[in-house]
């Protein structure tokens, strides 16, 4: 029995590169990458991150976030039925062609694929590929699409705390009052690949228990499926990494109550209906609560009495092998007061093989860094600020 769950595992993974999910998530990322480093360019001049960041960060960053939710999902016995499958993959497509990359999220895409399986309950459908699929469909399947949305939840708030305020990009913006600002924006769309167990197959139940959540008593068969989870958050008001953590924390906390509530709801059906319900107005809570938050909040880069503050440190830039970062206020170079940014290139010139800065910590103290130049580096060193030339044209971001 061992051998033949092996054989099929092998098979539902290779099965992944079937699945057109895996390449219209790469195609996404591709094309969002591009429209990044064009507005990177527009407000700066220059490319911060590649082209190819967030292709990189789809599955890298999900594969062992997948592996854990599918041990779950096994150990549980998490039985998905094909016609979910097929709306799921079709609901992703479409959140994806919408260009708002936190609809990618599970639970949108996971909760209205549970809401259309449950007006299709009992429904005579007659679709030429897919009748199969809907003929397995029965209340069982409710609470079996709920528990993943919150297992899903729960991964999408340990990836926001680990990697959503990695690389986060730096943008320049006009306020209501005409001040130029700098925010930052983080985007990222993951990819988890994670076995599931479907219905038919050859496979029979390796516990007497098992599976526990399932559509019936039936065979099954594991294959990995493609769950995408699209992420994007704007921040003004603090250092991003504060408020994209705050908020990771928090979807992943709403993650364990839909997951607690969703495996009791296998006993009590119509609690399923109501979780996925709370599932997506506590998530749409979550963004908008921190949404308006920042918003309250004072303009975190912007223009500093205190000198040249730093929006973003260009990566092997000379600034970055300083251990210069965004937030810092650079006060003096060579002795010489900065107060605005061309005062800042202007002391930069006087002594073009070597600088000396006194620099304001985000802690608010201050410290001395000092390094050579050499020929080819950076001129500007590589660091980015909030320009005034940015309100001289009423530009927004």
């Amino acid at each position: 029995m061992t051998t033949d769950w092996l054989i099929d595992c092998l098979i539902g993974l290779g099965k992944l590169f079937l699945h057109p999910l895996l390449y219209v998530s790469i195609a996404y990322c591709l094309f969002i990458g591009y429209l990044r480093v064009k507005r990177e360019r527009r407000d700066f001049n220059t490319k911060i991150y590649r082209k190819t960041m967030e292709l990189r960060a789809l599955l890298l960053q999900g594969i062992v976030t997948g592996v854990i939710l599918s041990l779950i999902a096994l150990v549980s016995g998490l039985v998905i039925p094909m016609a979910a499958v097929v709306i799921m993959a079709a609901v992703s497509v479409l959140a994806v062609l919408t260009m708002k990359r936190r609809l990618v999220s599970p639970v949108y895409t996971l909760g209205v694929t549970f809401f259309i399986l449950f007006f299709l309950n009992g429904k005579d459908l007659q679709l030429p590929i897919f009748t199969d699929a809907f003929d397995q469909l029965n209340q069982s399947v409710y609470p079996t699409l709920v528990i993943l949305i919150g297992l899903l939840l729960m991964a999408e708030g340990f990836l926001i705390v680990k990697k959503g305020s990695k690389k986060a990009s730096p943008q320049l913006e006009v306020s209501k009052r005409g001040q130029p600002i700098g925010v930052y924006v983080s985007q990222r769309i993951w990819l988890i690949p994670m076995f599931v167990l479907i219905p038919g197959g050859e496979l029979p139940v390796p516990f007497d228990w098992y599976p526990v959540f399932s559509i019936g008593e039936v065979f099954v068969s594991p294959i990995v499926l493609p769950f995408l989870i699209g992420f994007r958050q704007k921040v003004h008001g603090s250092l991003p990494e504060q408020a994209i953590k705050a908020q990771g924390k928090q979807v992943g906390t709403l993650g364990i109550l839909i997951t607690v509530l969703a495996v009791v709801s296998y006993w009590y059906p119509l609690l399923a209906i109501i979780t996925a319900v709370l599932a997506i107005l506590g998530r749409e809570f979550i963004h908008y609560a921190q949404k308006n938050l920042d918003e309250k909040q004072p303009f975190y880069f912007s223009k500093s009495k205190l000198g040249v503050q730093i929006l973003g440190v260009i990566p092997e830039s000379p600034a970055d092998k300083m251990g210069l970062v965004k937030g810092e206020i650079i006060s003096k170079i060579n002795g010489v007061v900065v107060r605005e940014e061309e005062e800042l290139y202007r002391a930069l010139q006087k002594n073009r093989a070597y600088c000396k800065l006194e620099v304001i910590g985000i802690n608010q103290q201050m410290r001395f860094v000092q390094r050579a130049l050499f020929e080819g580096e950076h001129y500007e060193l590589g660091i980015l600020f909030v320009d005034d030339q940015l309100k001289e044209s009423g530009q927004a971001g």
